[in-house]
């Protein structure tokens, strides 16, 4: 029998220096024991047997190394020798990964969609609280996964939380990250953790503000957030009164949206098919952008609007607030809007890719241009816009948006100042972004007033229309 001891149970790269070496040396899985925490051996008793002459270095396909990277983290005992076992498959089967039909691949398979899962909810429920300790803010929260996901999901909170100080307890294993490093400590009780904090009650009137009883589907909402995440959240200890006074609320949200929604024979069904895509695309993974945004950043508006105006994309302080057009531009937007004589709160607003791309500089997150792809990758969700809210005029903020609808590259220059027809017969007009107007450095007011006649230009076009 011949010992692999792995340094922990996410060890991953660990099992694939190991199981490479043993595959070469044509070791079978039964003869194979994994073991997690121990003191490390050498493998096969001594040091690490090099590979022979006569069984030559072979690769797998990639969709095997993502699949074990996943696996790796999932708590059966016997994922290591399953995986390994696979491998040994591949070497000869080069395809074998393919069988879905296969009963192994597919334990696999749901394994890592398991771990994936974990992850999700490890990303959506962690609640940090604040503490002060040795005359510092800390952020300390406490969560119970299913797996051992925390070494491998701890990056993604680096990310997120990049300004912060914080540690995540586990039973198991603790993350702490001071700014500049991440560290792993020893498992943890949950009486370690805070049980609140000063700020807890601000969120908590926050999301009573937001809970949207028209929404409520106890079923669904049991099954996305089970109630054994509810102890560490603050918020869910107002679910049962919000969920108790639902109906009474619906039934005035319903009247007051087929009132204040609905105009010139566009019902409820447009609404309704608003909701249902806005929902979808907070779990948008269409491009990588989601993994380090704090979320989508959809359209907002009547469903019924006239007119709809695409920018770029969300910038910091949108990607925190969760709504288009909130930051410096957004202001110098609002104020061209007002002197143009439009009413931004009888436009829809949306963006032409919906996750905040950005590059860091120490603690700032600077704004980076979507890439074509990205930009691709969103149009799904502005075609489903379109199509829903069929406005009577679109405004393209930037060439960013202009490529959107487009579907091609376009300069401002050459498509300023006159309408244009887009493929599905609707009618489009382009000018600058409002964030050109605060890098603009000579010329300010008259690219101000050009902008706000560009407006004024699709305003008066829009008079004609209705």
């Amino acid at each position: 029998m011949r010992v692999v001891s792995l340094a922990h149970d996410e060890d991953f790269d660990g099992w694939r220096a190991a199981a490479r070496s043993l595959a070469i040396a044509g070791m079978s899985p039964a003869g194979i024991s994994w073991q997690v925490g121990e003191a490390r051996q050498d493998l096969f008793g001594g040091e690490l047997l090099p590979p022979v002459a006569s069984a030559p270095t072979f690769s797998v396909p990639r969709p095997f190394v993502a699949l074990a990277r996943s696996v790796i983290c999932h708590r059966d005992p016997e994922r290591f020798s399953l995986l390994y076992a696979v491998l040994l498959r591949l070497r000869d089967q080069p395809k074998a990964l393919e069988d879905g039909a296969d009963p192994l691949i597919r334990r696999l398979e749901l394994m890592a969609k398991e771990v994936r899962r974990d992850m999700h909810k490890m990303h959506a429920f962690v609640r940090f609280r604040e503490i002060q300790a040795g005359g510092e803010t800390r952020y300390v929260a406490w969560f119970e996964p299913e797996h051992h996901i925390l070494r491998s999901d701890a990056d993604f909170f680096v990310r997120r939380f990049a300004n912060m100080n914080w540690s995540i307890l586990t039973p198991e294993l603790c993350a702490h990250w001071d700014g500049e490093g991440l560290a792993f400590t020893p498992g943890a009780v949950k009486a370690d953790a805070p049980d609140g904090d000063p700020v807890e009650e601000v969120w908590k009137t926050y999301y009573a503000s937001i809970f949207n009883p028209a929404r409520v589907k106890i079923g669904a909402m049991t099954k996305e957030m089970p109630k054994k995440y509810w102890k560490n959240m603050p918020e869910t200890a107002l679910v049962g009164q919000l969920v108790a006074g639902a109906q009474a609320r619906e039934a005035q949200m319903v009247k007051a949206s087929r009132e204040g929604m609905r105009r010139g024979g566009i019902g409820d069904n447009a609404l309704t098919a608003w909701e249902a895509l806005r929902e979808e695309a907070r779990g948008c993974t269409r491009c990588h952008l989601y993994k380090c945004a704090t979320q989508t950043i959809f359209g907002e508006g009547p469903v019924d609007a006239p007119l709809m105006f695409v920018g770029e994309q969300p910038g910091d302080q949108e990607d925190l607030a969760g709504r288009p057009f909130v930051g410096p531009a957004g202001q110098l937007w609002n104020q061209a809007l007002g002197d143009a004589g439009i009413d931004r709160r009888q436009a829809y607003v949306t963006n032409a890719v919906k996750h905040f791309k950005f590059e860091r500089r120490g603690k700032r997150r600077i704004h980076q241009k979507p890439d074509g792809p990205e930009i691709e990758a969103c149009r799904w969700w502005i075609e489903q816009e379109q199509m829903i809210l069929r406005p009577r005029i679109i405004v393209a903020l930037g060439a960013t948006a202009a490529r959107s609808l487009f579907g091609r590259v376009v300069t401002i220059t050459s498509m300023r100042e006159r309408a244009h027809t887009l493929g599905d017969g609707g009618e489009a007009w382009v000018t600058v972004h409002p964030s050109f107007l605060l890098r603009v450095r000579d010329n300010k007011e008259e690219e101000y007033a050009r902008f706000v006649k560009d407006l004024v230009q699709v305003r008066k076009r829009l008079e004609t229309l209705i």
